[in-house]
């Protein structure tokens, strides 16, 4: 159960794949979908005995669609069947921990709690990840990811499986390779954006947003603005911290220590006054880029006017 599916698909779809054989698994292993099925009709094939095998497997996917009865499970998990492995996906959402299934199934079964990660665990997730491959990837290309396919783990997973498939065992993921096989920019993206404003390289910063009004599909205004907004509360916090060192700061501000000089130039450039007035005016131009207090204003206007306003 959780907010992260990532992990929760993996794991159903490990116990499918290895719990049986393949010839077991023709009368043995069912699949069910929480919107097509009842706890009754659950229980009902739960209880059911393998067939020529020493176990079967009954795995019940998008299980929070019974969120409302899913309690009625409580008596099948006093007294499971041994024979039977049970595997309940309960996606975005959690059980009770106050109700009797929760305790019952920490009792008797396995309950395994599928958290998010917060945006400044991924890039570590993704190097472990590719680690785990055979694969390095530096802080800069992990960052990338980070920055354009946001902290869905299965979107991510996916880009690295195409991107592996035709990069060698062993090397590592550049900021180029992501831009000639994923089709992110390796220059034009809100990674670089970030940075070019935090050393205030109007030519750069300029050219980027350019870039972003002729590709608005891929560069999304309402996330650029997330993400600068992210960036100079990040700034802020750096301000009012009395110990600068690299620990400290990659340790108070959630952030790669590859990542702390960017943040020391940045406060050069920006004092805490003007991050201030800086955060006020994101705020007022995502509303105007929700339609809040302007009309039919463009994504290549709403990108001036940032510029202008951050610079």
């Amino acid at each position: 159960m959780g907010d992260e599916p990532y992990y929760i698909d993996k794991i159903s779809q490990f116990i499918a794949e290895n719990v049986l054989t393949e010839e077991e698994r023709g009368f043995n292993q069912m699949t069910l979908y929480g919107k097509e099925t009842s706890v009754d009709s659950i229980v009902s094939n739960a209880k059911r005995y393998p067939m020529m095998a020493e176990k079967q497997v009954v795995v019940v996917k998008e299980a929070q669609h019974l969120s409302r009865t899913i309690e009625n499970l409580a008596p099948y998990a006093e007294q499971p069947q041994p024979s039977t492995v049970l595997v309940i996906c309960y996606k975005y959402g959690k059980l009770d921990k106050r109700k009797k299934l929760y305790k019952l199934v920490r009792k008797t079964g396995v309950l395994f709690e599928s958290k998010k990660l917060y945006e400044n665990q991924v890039a570590d997730w993704i190097r472990k990840i590719l680690k785990g491959k055979g694969y390095t990837i530096g802080p800069k290309a992990a960052q990338i990811l980070v920055e354009c396919l946001g902290t869905d783990l299965s979107k991510i997973s996916n880009e690295l499986e195409k991107l592996l498939l035709i990069v060698p065992s062993g090397k590592e993921i550049t900021p180029e390779l992501i831009e000639e096989n994923i089709g992110i920019s390796k220059d034009y993206n809100n990674f670089e954006l970030k940075k070019a404003l935090g050393e205030r390289n109007i030519p750069k910063a300029s050219r980027i947003l350019n870039y972003f009004a002729q590709n608005p599909k891929e560069n999304p205004f309402v996330v650029t603005i997330s993400l600068l907004h992210t960036f100079f509360t990040q700034l802020l916090n750096y301000h009012g911290l009395q110990d600068h060192s690299p620990k400290n700061v990659a340790q108070k501000l959630g952030v790669s220590p590859y990542f702390v000089d960017e943040y020391r130039v940045a406060a050069k450039n920006y004092p805490m006054k003007k991050v201030s007035q800086v955060i006020t005016q994101l705020r007022v131009l995502d509303l105007k880029g929700k339609g809040v207090g302007a009309t039919q204003i463009s994504q290549m206007d709403l990108l001036k006017e940032l510029l202008v306003k951050l610079i």
